[in-house]
């Protein structure tokens, strides 16, 4: 008896996924486009194209998507107390969907999107962090529609690149914290 229920469940499955790639045909291309960005898999990137209609010339800017996705933090602040920063009400499917692809983001590594994590789930907490990675994601969907290029990872080391010296400043604040007194001096350039 279970192994037929098996059976039947898996024909169910092998049926609606040949659907799907029926009626997911024309908007391949924009599947195949997001599919560049870490994170997002063949379903994750069929999910967003039904909940979005791949169509986001409807969405004048891409906080606009962010928002009707539900990924814009709150800000709620009355007499300079901040009351909430939950997240609005927004498209459940496509949450679920960014929160799984935001999920294989953190557990991933060396990528910027997967530094970007790591550097806000340190100040703000995990929950937080995988929050602001579904609202980059949508950004980063929402300009590569609107431009046709492909995803371009700026890289892991992006922060460090974009401001070196602060890179240097925190990397000796933690040695300071921690009992050691650090002289520097620069590598002489080696012909």
């Amino acid at each position: 008896m279970y192994l037929d229920a098996i059976d039947q469940r898996t024909k169910a499955i092998a049926n609606l996924t040949a659907r799907i790639e029926v009626v997911i045909e024309p908007f391949q291309s924009f599947c195949d486009l997001i599919g560049t960005i870490p994170g997002i898999g063949v379903r994750t990137a069929e999910v967003i194209v039904a909940e979005t209609g791949a169509d986001m010339d409807i969405f004048p800017t891409a906080a606009h998507l962010a928002s009707w996705a539900g990924t814009c933090p709150g800000s709620h602040e009355s007499a300079g107390r901040v009351k909430s920063t939950a997240t609005r009400p927004g498209n459940r499917y496509l949450k679920a969907a960014l929160g799984a692809a935001a999920l294989s983001i953190a557990a991933s590594h060396g990528t910027y999107l997967s530094a970007k994590y790591r550097r806000t789930a340190a100040r703000r907490g995990h929950k937080k962090a995988l929050v602001a990675i579904e609202h980059s994601i949508l950004i980063t969907i929402w300009t590569m529609a609107h431009t046709g290029a492909l995803y371009q990872d700026p890289g892991a080391d992006y922060y460090t690149r974009r401001d070196p010296e602060h890179t240097r400043q925190h990397a000796l604040n933690q040695l300071h914290r921690l009992g050691y007194d650090v002289t520097l001096s620069p590598i002489a350039a080696t012909a």
